[in-house]
């Protein structure tokens, strides 16, 4: 049964998309973040519902009579010179062969999200995007949330099956990032009605089902048992109580939610949670530094990094303090500097500086009249995600996971709209000025024929 919805879901998509290439770069982001093929049984679980996705939507820009709008903010640019970096470090790498496939992977990710902001043109659609990343994702909170309330937090909860956030540690952190993007929309419900699949919800009942989805979201990152998310939470909470103009009702909410959720939780929770100041004596967190003290050692060593297949046994006996613990980097910062080197993580860290000063360009945007208020609210959402991003993929190799460039893209997009609509304005008050100087003289000139 699951099988069949989800096929007839994507075909009906697929037709939407050849008419619109928009739906197409939707549905692409659909399938990437939430693969829903992978929570049937059947038929449509190998399924290359993602190959389809691309091959619909190149489809759907050939034939369109639009013109195609490349995003060309800072972000856009340093990340085509990651994607060039890496290219050239595939080629460098310790093990070329494994490197070079894991680019084609990567460069699937990173190259369809420009192709995804090219097609992110007007307010609607900015929304729509919204919607499809924050719901791909919240689909698995709400599954979550329900599931670990049912439980008492007994058991750990999982992500979408075969994608880089099926972990409960990636997951969480997954929910975390998403959490403000909720938050957004319940706050903006109005004009988040403009998109196709919400239109015909009451706006009351969006707004309740979203702050719902925001709590249970909440309750399945806790339930997952991760000790990164609980440090992201704990940072992008203070940060979304600091950019909030109610400070007083959110904070009294903070403080009467959190111990009511932490009551449900069980001891093992608490146990688990307790070691993050004895990382001394987890062998999970001393396989991380272990690690992490050999991506230094290779970006010291190689200008290049090791290249994508960093953690095998090769590179960790050629590098790592203890070769016989191979893990993977567990840090966006330091997968990157072993990956890619110092001009890697320079590029990286580059990359999201300039995307979180977008986000604070488009937040200071409230002085420009009400019009902007959703700008400004998404800049400052956008930038409690980044936080959350940067303080919980500091323990997690997610540097190639799709959702947070898709941030990104959010941000170029509804930048440039404003930027449309700023210099509209001033265009006809430009215009109005200028009718009104010229049908002045002649006013006056009347006026003085008759005098």
């Amino acid at each position: 049964m699951r099988d069949l919805v989800v096929t007839a879901m994507f075909v009906i998509a697929a037709v939407a998309a050849i008419r619109r290439p928009y739906y197409g770069a939707l549905l692409w982001v659909w399938i990437g973040l939430m693969n829903p093929h992978r929570l049937g049984w059947g038929f449509a679980y190998d399924l290359p519902f993602a190959m389809a996705s691309v091959v619909v939507l190149a489809l759907g820009m050939f034939f369109s009579t639009r013109a195609i709008r490349w995003q060309s903010g800072g972000p856009a640019v340093v990340l085509i010179l990651m994607i060039l970096w890496m290219t050239l470090t595939s080629f460098t790498a310790i093990l070329p062969e494994p490197s070079q496939a894991k680019l084609i992977e990567v460069l699937k990710v990173l190259g369809m999200t420009l192709v995804v902001g090219a097609l992110v043109a007007n307010r609607e659609q900015i929304f729509g995007l919204v919607w499809v990343v924050a719901g791909s994702i919240a689909f698995f909170g709400v599954k979550g949330g329900i599931f670990t309330l049912a439980h008492g937090g007994e058991f750990r909860v999982w992500g979408p099956p075969s994608s880089l956030v099926n972990g409960n540690n990636e997951l969480a952190l997954a929910l975390i990032i998403t959490i403000p993007f909720l938050y957004f929309l319940a706050n903006q419900a109005t004009l988040a009605r403009t998109f196709v699949l919400v239109r015909r919800i009451p706006e009351k009942w969006m707004r309740r089902a979203l702050f719902l989805s925001i709590l249970l979201c909440a309750v399945a990152a806790i339930g997952s048992h991760s000790r990164g998310a609980l440090l992201a939470i704990v940072a992008m909470g203070i940060m979304m109580w600091w950019r909030s103009r109610a400070k007083l009702s959110m904070g009294v909410l903070l403080l009467v939610l959190t111990p009511a959720i932490l009551l449900l939780m069980p001891e093992e929770w608490f146990s688990r949670m307790g070691t993050i100041e004895t990382y001394d004596e987890d062998l999970s967190a001393l396989g991380r530094i272990n690690a992490w003290h050999m991506a230094v050692n290779i970006a010291n060593d190689r200008i290049f990094g090791a290249g994508f297949a960093t953690a095998s046994p090769v590179v960790f006996n050629a590098y790592a303090p203890n070769p016989d613990w191979v893990l993977v980097a567990h840090s966006i910062y330091f997968q990157i500097l072993g990956d890619h080197g110092y001009i890697g993580l320079g590029l990286y860290l580059l990359f999201w500086i300039l995307t979180y000063r977008t986000a604070g360009r488009l937040a200071a945007m409230a002085d420009r009249g009400p019009q902007f208020a959703w700008v400004a609210q998404l800049g400052n959402m956008s930038k409690v995600s980044l936080v959350g991003f940067a303080v919980g993929g500091a323990f997690l190799s997610l540097a190639y996971w799709d959702m947070p460039y898709y941030v990104m893209i959010i941000l170029l997009a509804t930048e440039r709209y404003a930027k449309e609509v700023l210099a509209k304005t001033a265009d006809e008050a430009a215009g109005g000025a200028t009718k009104d100087a010229g049908s002045g003289p002649q006013r006056g000139g009347s006026a003085a024929v008759a005098g």
